[in-house]
């Protein structure tokens, strides 16, 4: 099977040195390029068959625009997107295959999937409370994985968010009824383990109908 030819926006950032540093050990992905501010997308995305973007939140928009132009797969890392910025987005996407999560972890959308099951076996009668702490050049607070937890619980409950030295990503969703508490736990302590999981869905994706995709389709935790 041919490589899946990916191009990397927002190359220069963590998250992009680190994307471009993991594909170079997988041989089922061709980088194609790996481009930023200033940097032209329309000159090179003919030759890819997917974008996996983590840049500024205010480029994604652009971005879908010249996948959905020109037939690409389009992986999502990006997060802080706006209200409006998330609509259009989803509605400029709707005619190609696009992955977008919050968090590409395999083991926090495992964590989404447990805290669903959790949640529906608790029921309501169950206080639950998110914690989540990031290092702090982050700044969107709370996280897109705390919130993407809460969505997975199916009410509204506290979000904490904590803003310390450099932690990469750490989020317990705590349960509890006088008598008993369970927590559950995710500890992120390398961004690799982000930028495998969006390669991992960057290979998913190019191989993909058209559709609006999560992390957990891609891992099959539905």
């Amino acid at each position: 099977m041919k490589p899946v030819k990916v191009i990397i926006s927002g190359a220069k950032g963590r998250m992009g040195q680190t994307l471009l540093a993991c594909a170079k050990n997988d041989p089922g992905l061709q980088i194609v390029a790996g481009i930023d501010l200033g940097d032209d997308l329309s000159q090179t995305i003919g030759q890819c068959d997917v974008v996996v973007e983590f840049a500024l939140h205010e480029a994604t928009l652009a971005t879908a625009k010249l996948c959905a132009a020109n037939k690409k797969a389009f992986v999502i890392g990006t997060t802080g997107h706006t209200d409006s910025e998330q609509k259009q987005i989803r509605e400029i996407v709707q005619g190609i295959p696009c992955v977008w999560t919050g968090n590409y972890s395999t083991g926090v959308n495992t964590l989404y999937w447990i805290t669903r099951k959790v949640a529906e076996i608790t029921g309501k009668d169950w206080n639950i409370e998110i914690s989540e702490t990031h290092h702090t050049a982050k700044k969107d607070a709370p996280s897109g994985t705390a919130k993407n937890l809460r969505d997975a619980i199916g009410r509204d409950v506290p979000i904490h968010s904590l803003r310390i030295g450099d932690v990469v990503g750490d989020h317990t969703v705590t349960f509890g009824i006088p008598g008993e508490r369970l927590e559950l736990t995710h500890r992120a302590s390398s961004r690799e383990i982000f930028a495998r999981g969006a390669l991992h869905a960057a290979k998913w994706a190019a191989r993909q109908p058209a559709d609006l995709y999560s992390m957990q389709d891609v891992l099959g935790l539905k």
